[in-house]
């Protein structure tokens, strides 16, 4: 009897320096344990700097490419990245209700570059709330990207837990990051909307410019952990751990001139970290 793999599907933009996107998913999903694919929307100028030019994949050939390995290899976990436009975000929807087995989508709603260069149409944002959200199990924003979301501002810490599950009546599960905050402790908001839960995970906030990245490893170490068959929190909880202690390590490097990448692979010696234990 052959052994199979756990399989996750990411679909997003490339990152030709290797720290976010498509890239970085990758190295996260096998960081993680599991067999990654991907379906690129995409091709993306930009390094540890800035973006500089977007040149998008049509949208045929996106759907193309998400059947392709869907009907062959198929997915434990899906992945969704920066999608562009209106257009691409209802392509994108649509493919994936071809296949209704599919629940564990996690969607990083990307809007915004560490580097601050919008990535994302402005018409697209209501395609992405109304058409997209509602076919994710969780989506993982940041307080900026809440912010549209939510039209209203994210001050404090302590709007985080309403500010959550508000966002979970878009139909999905809600991981609020709270790195924007300026708050001594780093207390990220987890709101299972299965559950009813409101979980925090804290972690010490780390004085580090390797960030690039951050959010598109977070997403797709939770999507890792699903199509291991963790629970959602367990999911979460893991993935936490993981993103922390890959942030915590990259700051030790030097790569690029501006937002370097967190460290996928810290553990060494092909040791992989204990996750099942976490």
């Amino acid at each position: 009897m052959k052994k199979t793999y756990s399989r996750v599907m990411t679909i997003a933009g490339s990152d030709p320096s290797g720290g976010a996107g498509v890239q970085a998913d990758i190295k996260t999903i096998s960081a993680c344990g599991c067999y990654a694919t991907s379906a690129i929307v995409a091709l993306v100028d930009e390094n540890t700097v800035g973006v500089y030019d977007v040149l998008p994949v049509p949208e045929k050939f996106v759907a193309a490419q998400i059947h392709s390995i869907l009907d062959d290899v198929g997915t434990d976990a899906v992945k969704i990245g920066m999608l562009h436009s209106a257009d691409l975000i209802r392509t994108v929807r649509n493919t994936l209700d071809e296949y209704p087995e599919i629940k564990n989508i996690v969607l990083d709603p990307v809007m915004v570059a560490t580097s601050g260069d919008p990535l994302l149409e402005e018409e697209a944002v209501a395609t992405l709330r109304d058409v997209l959200i509602p076919r994710s199990r969780i989506i993982t924003p940041n307080i900026p990207e809440a912010e549209v979301l939510l039209s209203r501002k994210i001050k404090s810490q302590h709007e985080l837990p309403k500010a959550a599950a508000e966002l979970s009546r878009l139909g999905a599960s809600v991981m609020l990051k709270a790195g924007h905050l300026s708050e001594e402790k780093l207390v990220d908001v987890f709101y299972n909307a299965e559950t009813k839960e409101t979980i925090y995970l804290e972690s010490k906030r780390i004085d580090t410019v390797n960030t690039h990245g951050t959010g598109c490893t977070l997403s797709s170490a939770i999507a890792s952990f699903l199509a291991r068959g963790y629970s959602l929190n367990d999911s979460v909880r893991s993935a936490k751990e993981y993103i922390s202690k890959a942030i915590e390590s990259g700051a030790n490097y030097k790569i690029g001139k501006g937002h370097g990448p967190v460290d996928h692979f810290y553990y060494r010696n092909n040791q992989l970290p204990a996750f099942d234990q976490i």
